[in-house]
């Protein structure tokens, strides 16, 4: 059998237990919890049983960590659909959104019927024109217009058929009962 060559101080143990102990995030204090194992001298079968990983991931971690140290073990995606525009453009696009209405800035294409309020759909057509850039999800259009200070709301359903003059007779007949 090999020697194991990975070990810590214990020093690197007490900062692994206690980046673990403040950590909020699964994925990484679970990283945590396998290096710290690892590099105490545990089984492999046994981390590997206890953190539900793979081999090749452990050994991963192992090494980012011999790499990096604890910085090397968390996730540096930026992830997230809406991470498409930068803090700049979003800064620019809040002040659009804050300042002018949808009809101001879109004219006659704008999504909802009074063009009064910004919907997705509304905030969808301005991103694309402004910065060329479309996401994938809806949701990610409902994020930027909280992130903007907006609150989104269902817009109203409004019949074609529907007729002023009907619906002041027939409110005026309920006036009358």
């Amino acid at each position: 059998m090999a020697k194991r060559k990975f070990s810590l101080t214990a020093s690197q143990i007490a900062d692994l237990r206690s980046a673990y102990d403040q950590s909020k995030d699964g994925a990484f204090s679970k990283k945590l919890l396998a290096v710290r194992l690892y590099g105490s001298g545990r089984e492999v079968t046994e981390i590997l049983d206890l953190v539900l990983c793979s081999r090749s991931s452990l050994m991963g971690w192992c090494r980012r960590y011999q790499e990096n140290g604890i910085e090397g073990l968390k996730d540096h995606r930026p992830g997230g659909n809406h991470y498409r525009l930068n803090q700049t453009q979003k800064a620019e696009l809040s002040s659009f959104v804050n300042q002018y209405s949808p009809k101001q800035l879109l004219g006659k294409d704008y999504a909802t019927q009074s063009g009064e309020h910004w919907t997705p759909t509304d905030l969808k057509q301005l991103i694309y024109q402004k910065f060329d850039v479309i996401y994938q999800s809806p949701s990610s259009y409902r994020l930027l217009l909280i992130e903007c200070g907006l609150s989104y709301q269902r817009t109203e359903t409004v019949y074609k058929s529907r007729s002023e003059f009907k619906l002041a007779d027939f409110e005026e007949q309920l006036e009358k009962n």
